[in-house]
C-alpha cells in the first residue's frame, strides 16, 4: 500500500531498536521541518517521528492563497463553517500512516498522534474517529473540528479511554485560549473525562514554548514507557 504523506514525511530515526512512534502535524502553512526539529529536542532513543507535510492547497481564510494545509479553513471560531470532506480525507491519510507503522511492526498502542494547531485539530479528530487504539494524543493551540458531530461521530472509536493532553498559549491571538477551554470541556463528553488534561500557559502567543515542550516531553514519555 502506498502511503503518500509518508513517502515525504521527515522522519527522525531511534537511536536503538525503535519500539514506539509518534506521528506529529504540522499547523497551517508550516511543513514537518520545524516539528521536527522541536521532536529531535525532546527525543526518545526507542521512539521514531514522523513529521508530514500537508499537501499544498488554496485556503478560503488566506484569500484562496495556495499553502500547505491538511483541510481548507473559512474562518477561525467555533460557528465557522467547515470543510467537513477534507477533514473526513485528512484523517484518512493520516489513518493510512497509523496503519502502515501497525503493518511493520508497530502496535498501534505504541504509536501517539499530536499536532500543533490546524494539525493538532486533525489529531484529536482522528483519534476521536480511528477504531485503532492509540497511546495517547497531544493537541497544541488547537480546537476539535467538526465539533458538533460530536460524540456520535466517535461511536466506532478505539480512543475513548486514551489519555489526551491539550495545551494552550493564554495570550494565543489565532485561536483563543477559551476556544481550547471549550475544546477541552467537549472532550470530556466524548472520552473519560479523567483522561484530559489542559494547560495554559502565560503570556504564551500561537506557538509553542520550553515549559510546554517539556510537558509534552514528559507524556509522550510516560504515554510510551521504554518498553
Amino acid at each position: 500500500m502506498s502511503v503518500p504523506l509518508l513517502a515525504e514525511a521527515v522522519t527522525v530515526s531511534g537511536t536503538e531498536k525503535e519500539t514506539a512512534v509518534v506521528i506529529f502535524l504540522h499547523g497551517l502553512g508550516d511543513t514537518g521541518h520545524g516539528w521536527a526539529d522541536s521532536m529531535t529536542s525532546i527525543r526518545l532513543p526507542y521512539i521514531k517521528y514522523i513529521c508530514p507535510h500537508a499537501p499544498r492547497i488554496p485556503v478560503t481564510l488566506n484569500m484562496k492563497m495556495t499553502m500547505p494545509s491538511w483541510f481548507d479553513l473559512m474562518g477561525l471560531s467555533p460557528e465557522s463553517p467547515e470543510d467537513e470532506a477534507g477533514i473526513k480525507r485528512a484523517a484518512e491519510n493520516i489513518k493510512a500512516i497509523i496503519d502502515h507503522e501497525v503493518k511493520n511492526g508497530i502496535p498501534s498502542n505504541r504509536i501517539l498522534l499530536g499536532g500543533f494547531s490546524q494539525g493538532g485539530a486533525l489529531s484529536l479528530y482522528t483519534a476521536l474517529t480511528s477504531q485503532q487504539q492509540l497511546a495517547g494524543v497531544v493537541g497544541l493551540s488547537c480546537w476539535l473540528p467538526l465539533h458538533k458531530t460530536f460524540p456520535q461521530a466517535a461511536s466506532g472509536s478505539g480512543n475513548k479511554g486514551t489519555p489526551i493532553l491539550q495545551c494552550h498559549g493564554e495570550m494565543d491571538p489565532m485561536i483563543p485560549v477559551q476556544f481550547g477551554a471549550m475544546t477541552a470541556e467537549k472532550l470530556k463528553t466524548i472520552v473519560s473525562p479523567g483522561n484530559i488534561t489542559f494547560r495554559t500557559y502565560p503570556g504564551l502567543m500561537h506557538s509553542s514554548c520550553p515549559q510546554e515542550m517539556s510537558a509534552v516531553k514528559e507524556f509522550i514519555e510516560k504515554q510510551l514507557p521504554r518498553v
